[in-house]
């Protein structure tokens, strides 16, 4: 910013010269008791000051010396300071070193501190000053002539005020914000579990007639697999890759014991994978990192987290569901099955199916994507996997090809509807994290007390003004002996 900008009443200096940063008082494990806050770095959110935990010295005794703080303190984070971790004490503590207290009454207000620590105008300058490669920190000299913009004592009650009330508005809507994937998740989830109940479709069963059974259907999708599988067998045959054909696996039942009991609709049938879908494991092909490196990567390689890279060449050209096969990817976020289709390679961290429709494709991966898996699980704890004859007995409720149709049509939409709220969500919030910068900036340019000032020139002028108490504060740290004679940097 271009301190001209500034109002004139104000005073263009350094952080150093209002306050002593980097000096604190030390404490040991001898000098707590057992109620002693310790604040390390990991417990205060980044951006959002939020404290998310507050340990006492019982559950995290500690050998390395402390800075002590006190209630009302600015504590600063100046490890890694774009992560602007900075909040105000409610308490008295010890914290790590990585954390400088700060502590600038009575001529300074704290809450404006605070704010300036967090101000667009201080992020810049530790940014471009920080040293270190993987974990920048800002060293204390650079703390010391760090920009600060001095305001009134008067001015900067009133600043503070109306930025803590802005603050937890803004806090709030942003909080609503970032809830809303969690509630996304949820809605997708029993959208899913609903469709593959027949939930979802008992108003349209009762509608709709079906020419055809589930079991008619199953009957007819494993002759069309059978014939598929002959079609590639024979063109294995005549490009020379197969010396002799190879018999087709009849599908297995489905494992009606391990998982409990699968309740669906009098016309559903409950099938195993197998009576689905083709499993291709047999055709993966792992490809090692080092290969993948120097690639073009013209192809996705996917494993047991779906793309984890770039191939140049692909061992598989259709239309496909993939499994997650290794138990440590189970209860993750990201659900255990999702879509391809196209050309791509696959390695052994993931099964693929290949149903004989698009329709059945969709409708086996939405049943298995949030599947309760952990019975048909095999190995030990830790190294578990779900193996591919797990797989294919896994039981599914199975409706018949119009509804299934019909199912795949509402899931999409509904999923349409949650991604587009998802979408919204998350504008908004980059709005608010930029709204949030924008009245800090505002804030330290005057913008937000122009009236004020207009209304109070006699609460900020004279011995009220930046210009004298910038010169108390020199004299009380003279008097101290923390500080040389500041040259001041007088905005008019």
């Amino acid at each position: 910013m271009n301190e001209n900008k500034l109002p004139r009443e104000w005073v263009n200096t350094k952080l150093g010269n209002i306050v002593d940063y980097g000096r604190s008082a030390k404490k040991t494990l001898v000098d707590v008791t057992e109620n002693t806050w310790v604040l390390e770095l990991e417990d205060i959110e980044k951006d959002s000051s939020k404290l998310l935990s507050k340990v006492r010295v019982t559950e995290r005794p500690f050998k390395s010396t402390k800075n002590c703080f006190n209630k009302g303190d600015v504590l600063y984070g100046k490890l890694r300071p774009y992560l602007n971790k900075v909040i105000m004490a409610d308490d008295e503590g010890g914290c790590t070193t990585e954390i400088i207290p700060i502590n600038a009454e009575p001529f300074c207000i704290n809450k404006y501190i605070f704010f300036w620590l967090k101000s667009p105008f201080f992020l810049r300058y530790v940014n471009e000053v920080s040293y270190g490669v993987n974990m920048p920190r800002l060293g204390t000299n650079d703390g010391r002539n760090a920009p600060f913009y001095l305001a009134p004592l008067a001015e900067q009650k009133i600043i503070s005020n109306k930025l803590g009330s802005l603050w937890a508005r803004v806090e709030s809507i942003k909080s609503r914000l970032e809830n809303i994937p969690e509630l996304l998740k949820k809605f997708r989830h029993s959208v899913l579990l609903s469709a593959v109940s027949g939930k979802l479709t008992a108003e349209w069963r009762n509608e709709n007639k079906t020419s055809e059974s589930a079991k008619e259907l199953v009957v007819r999708w494993i002759s069309l697999r059978k014939e598929r599988f002959s079609i590639y067998q024979n063109e294995l045959l005549a490009l020379g890759d197969l010396k002799r054909t190879k018999k087709f696996i009849e599908p297995h039942l489905p494992d009606i014991e391990t998982g409990g009991e699968l309740v669906v609709p009098p016309s559903w049938e409950i099938v195993s994978v197998s009576q689905i879908a083709d499993c291709l494991d047999s055709q993966r092909i792992p490809v090692k990192k080092e290969k993948r490196i120097k690639s073009e990567g013209l192809y996705p390689y996917f494993g047991a987290n779906g793309e984890v890279d770039r191939v140049d060449d692909f061992i598989f050209n259709g239309d496909y569901v993939l499994v997650t096969e290794d138990e440590t990817f189970y209860g993750r976020v990201k659900p255990i099955a999702y879509r391809y289709t196209g050309k791509c390679w696959v390695n052994n961290h993931v099964h693929i199916l290949s149903a004989p429709t698009k329709s059945a494709n969709d409708y086996l991966c939405y049943a298995l994507m949030y599947y309760k898996i952990i019975p048909w699980l095999t190995g030990t704890t830790g190294r578990a996997k779900l193996t591919q004859a797990a797989l294919n007995v896994l039981p599914i409720g199975l409706p018949p090809e119009k509804e299934i149709e019909e199912i795949v049509l509402r899931i999409d939409q509904f999923l349409s509807y949650a991604d587009s709220i998802q979408r919204a969500a998350n504008n908004a919030l980059a709005r608010i994290n930029n709204l949030t910068q924008s009245i800090l900036a505002k804030a330290f340019c005057g913008e937000l007390t122009a009236q004020w000032r207009e209304e109070n020139l006699d609460l900020i002028s004279g011995i009220n003004s930046a210009e004298a108490l910038l010169q108390k504060i020199s004299t009380e740290k003279l008097a101290s002996g923390t500080s040389k004679k500041i040259v001041k940097k007088v905005v008019r």
